[in-house]
């Protein structure tokens, strides 16, 4: 049975032009500073309700990831972040579903199963944290238990360039190539026949093709190898 279309979910106007504004401004500044690409973009489905699955390198990633994402996204935000007035309204104006880390998590589970089931994409990073050293951590579970009981699909995805640019060592943001690739499609069919643990290792791997897939680029290859270097370098001063 086909997806539902996500054209067909209906949100205010204002809402709507907003999401379009905003995407576009971000995507201008992104291109600008950041130099952000984004390929693999003809896995990306256009009906049908799928949870994205990305590695975490910095706070950059969602806007990274979204910018270039031809249909709209749903993200996560924790709940005391919509206590901070400004933010509050931002991520309200998207529409985010609150999640409550200390607390009960179950009205945001309950919401985003939801937009699941009506056709929509969720935005979720598995490892639950940014990474300490742009490598891909440990796993959880939650992203595969969201998509069997949405009955979803799920969108492997992998960013590189982002931990070069916001590491988590730095305060603040700095300037630099940011490329997002997006992995096929692990169909809702597919995801039903899966046991918990064999979604998990199948995103994962597909996670990490993306990541290979950039890091063969001249200009991330370039990188890894003067970090290697200088590492190398340290070590040897150490000695």
């Amino acid at each position: 049975m086909p997806g539902k279309p996500q054209a067909s979910i209906h949100r205010s106007l204002s809402s709507r032009l907003w999401y379009w504004f905003s995407k576009q401004v971000v995507h201008a500044v992104a291109t600008l500073v950041y130099r952000v690409r984004h390929t693999g973009l003809e896995n990306v489905p256009r009906t049908g309700g799928m949870v994205i699955v990305s590695n975490h390198q910095s706070h950059l990633d969602p806007p990274a990831i979204g910018c270039g994402f031809p249909l709209r996204i749903n993200y996560l935000a924790r709940k005391d972040l919509f206590h901070f007035a400004p933010f509050a309204w931002l991520i309200d104006s998207y529409d985010a579903i609150p999640i409550d880390r200390k607390g009960s998590a179950l009205g945001g589970v309950r919401e985003t199963l939801r937009r699941l089931r009506r056709g929509e994409s969720v935005l979720m990073f598995p490892e639950g944290t940014r990474t300490w050293d742009g490598e891909i951590g440990p796993f959880m579970s939650g992203f595969a238990v969201m998509a069997m009981r949405g009955r979803a699909g799920v969108l492997p995805v992998a960013l590189e360039g982002a931990f070069d640019a916001w590491p988590r060592s730095r305060r603040f943001p700095w300037v630099g190539p940011i490329h997002v690739h997006f992995g096929p499609l692990i169909r809702a069919d597919e995801v039903q026949s899966m046991t918990e643990q064999e979604l998990l290792a199948e995103t994962e791997k597909r996670i990490r093709q993306c990541q290979q897939v950039l890091r063969a680029r001249p200009v991330f290859a370039r990188r890894r190898r003067q970090r290697g270097t200088a590492a190398l370098g340290c070590a040897e001063g150490g000695h």
